[in-house]
């Protein structure tokens, strides 16, 4: 769990995110809009996905040690 909250690109992830709402609260409603949102939501899905290989690699590799 520890893994998924610290992980530097999670927290860049969502700190974007921040960028994103505050971008939608002040800018104009258009396409664009959409696209800032689509890139944050496959930017945390990237982070994500790269905490569940990072874990399944460590996992592995404390298998092989046994």
């Amino acid at each position: 769990m520890f893994k998924l909250l610290f992980n530097a690109g999670l927290l860049g992830a969502i700190f974007g995110g921040f960028s994103a709402l505050r971008q939608t609260i002040r800018g104009p409603r258009d396409w664009r809009l959409y696209l800032i949102w689509g890139g944050w939501i496959i930017s945390v899905a990237l982070a994500i996905a790269d905490v569940v290989y990072e874990s399944r690699r460590d996992d592995e590799q404390d298998e092989l040690d046994w």
